[in-house]
C-alpha cells in the first residue's frame, strides 16, 4: 500500500513543477525568438498583443463561442446516444453481436472522412458539421459505456428486485453509480476528442470559430494570431478541466474506494 507521498507518484504532478516547466518554456520561447527574428517564430509578447487585439475588438469572443457552442451540442448528442447504445449492447447478447461490427467500422473511421461526407451530402451547414462530430464521437463513448454495463453487479439487480424498486430508482440507484466512472472516462476522452474534431470541421466548412480563425491566419502566415487563439482555446479546456471535470473525477474516486475496500 502506498503512503501519502506515494499517491502522488502514480497520480497528477505536484502543482510547483507547473510553476517551474510552464516559465521555463515561456523564456526558452522568448529567447529562441529573440535570437532568430523571424516572423515565424514571434515572441510571447507578440502573442499576447495579437491576444489583447482580438480580445478588444470581439472577434476572439465571437469565435470562442462559436466553437464552444458546438462543443457543447455535439458532446451532448454524441454522449446521449453513446450511453444509450452502450447500454444496449452491454446487456444484450443479441444486440451485441448485431451491431459490433458497425461499431468496429465506425471506430476505424477517419474523422476527416466523416467531415468530408457530412459536408458532401448535406452540404455547408452547421447541421452536418454538429453531425460529423457526433458520428465520430458516438463509437467511442458506446464502447466505454458496454464496458460498464458488461460489468454491472446483478446481486445489486436482484436486490432492487426483492424492494421492488421503480424503473427510475433502479437506474438511479443502482445503475447511475456502477456506471459513473465509465461515464466519467467516456466524459474525458470525449471532450479531448471532440474539441479536436471542432476544430477541423470548423477549418474546413464553417465562418465562425477557433478553426475558422485559425485558417484565415494561416492563409496570410500570421503566426501571432494563430498563437494566439490556440493559447485561448487551450485556456477555455482547462477551466473546464479544472471546474467540471476534476471535481467529478474526485466524485468518482469516491464512490469506488468503498467498493475497492470490500473487494
Amino acid at each position: 500500500m502506498t503512503k501519502g507521498g506515494g499517491a502522488s507518484k502514480l497520480g497528477r504532478p505536484p502543482v510547483w513543477t507547473y510553476w517551474i516547466v510552464l516559465p521555463s518554456v515561456l523564456v526558452l520561447w522568448a529567447v529562441v525568438s529573440w535570437l532568430l527574428q523571424s516572423p515565424l517564430l514571434p515572441s510571447p509578447s507578440d502573442v499576447l498583443n495579437s491576444l489583447m487585439r482580438e480580445a478588444s475588438s470581439g472577434d476572439l469572443w465571437y469565435h470562442l463561442s462559436a466553437t464552444l457552442r458546438r462543443v457543447v451540442l455535439a458532446f451532448f448528442l454524441a454522449m446521449s446516444l453513446g450511453i444509450l447504445i452502450g447500454v444496449v449492447m452491454g446487456r444484450s447478447t443479441f444486440i451485441n453481436a448485431l451491431f459490433d461490427p458497425l461499431l468496429v467500422l465506425l471506430l476505424n473511421l477517419p474523422a476527416l472522412v466523416t467531415i468530408i461526407l457530412m459536408y458532401v451530402w448535406f452540404g455547408l451547414v452547421e447541421s452536418a458539421a454538429i453531425m460529423a462530430v457526433v458520428i465520430n464521437k458516438v463509437p467511442n463513448v458506446a464502447v466505454t459505456v458496454r464496458e460498464g454495463a458488461r460489468s454491472l453487479d446483478f446481486r445489486l439487480e436482484n436486490m432492487a428486485t426483492v424492494y421492488r424498486f421503480s424503473r427510475w430508482q433502479r437506474f438511479r440507484d443502482v445503475w447511475v453509480p456502477q456506471l459513473f466512472p465509465y461515464l466519467m472516462a467516456a466524459t474525458r476522452g470525449g471532450l479531448a476528442l471532440i474539441w479536436k474534431i471542432v476544430l477541423v470541421v470548423e477549418l474546413l466548412g464553417r465562418s465562425s470559430g477557433v478553426g475558422f480563425q485559425l485558417q484565415m491566419a494561416f492563409q496570410i502566415f500570421d503566426v501571432a494570431t494563430i498563437l494566439a487563439y490556440s493559447l485561448a482555446f487551450i485556456a477555455v479546456v482547462q477551466l473546464i478541466e479544472l471546474a467540471i471535470l476534476q471535481p467529478l473525477e474526485r466524485r468518482s474516486s469516491r464512490w469506488r474506494q468503498p467498493e475497492q475496500a470490500h473487494a
